[in-house]
């Protein structure tokens, strides 16, 4: 297995075969040689994709509900950002775009909200940043975690808390974080239009603040 420096290495390898005014996305990848249906650990390979990825706009985008849930653990590798789970959010982002949104409120089992199809959900109301508590079902992502450390750290209130969709319809806010996008606020809930709001380019400006030390 490669180490961390390793890994760090094959990046800027990647990086320096493309234009200095290039942006880009790095995925890494595992995956296993050996195993058919039941894959085998021991033959777990590793691939690094470096490709050119523009950051999408910081102006916003629209989200609906969807119809689509997201599985429990005891159905799929939740904790992980694993290929087999990229179907149903493929299906859910399908299904929303054909409404005319651009992305899509999944909801769990049970009907709390989880998480977008992409990124990780956030609202803000009464000056209360809310995120659904991590529960299982959708990946703690490290953006989500990055962005309630910095904004706790900014005196803002962040709960972690079981969010039903009259939240989400209802709220003041409504921001995506990721991996990809960052942070990015959200124009339209179903037939509801937002404004970008303060507590999403507070996130947004603390998250870039960090990320150029």
């Amino acid at each position: 297995m490669l180490t961390a420096g390793e890994i760090e290495e094959l990046c800027w390898d990647g990086i320096r075969r493309f234009p200095k005014e290039a942006e880009l996305y790095i995925r890494p990848m595992f995956y296993a040689e050996e195993g058919f249906v039941a894959p085998d650990a021991e033959s777990t390979r590793f691939v690094l994709s470096v490709y050119e990825a523009p950051l999408p706009s910081a102006a916003g985008f629209t989200a609906c509900l969807s119809s689509r849930r997201r599985p429990v653990p005891d159905m799929a590798p939740t904790e992980a950002k694993a290929a087999c789970l990229y179907p149903n959010a493929g299906l859910a982002l399908k299904e929303a775009r054909e409404r005319g949104f651009d992305n899509a409120i999944m909801l769990d089992p049970i009907g709390s909200v989880a998480e977008f199809a992409t990124a990780n959900l956030f609202i803000a109301k009464d000056g209360v940043v809310r995120t659904p508590v991590h529960n299982g079902t959708f990946l703690n992502g490290i953006t989500r975690q990055r962005v309630i450390a910095l904004l706790r750290d900014d005196g803002v209130a962040v709960e972690e808390a079981t969010l039903n969709p009259r939240d989400v319809l209802e709220a003041d806010e409504v921001f995506s974080t990721g991996n990809y996008a960052k942070v990015v606020p959200v124009t339209r809930v179903e037939e509801r239009v937002l404004q970008p709001g303060p507590l999403a380019a507070r996130a947004r400006g603390l998250y870039w603040e960090f990320a150029f030390r």
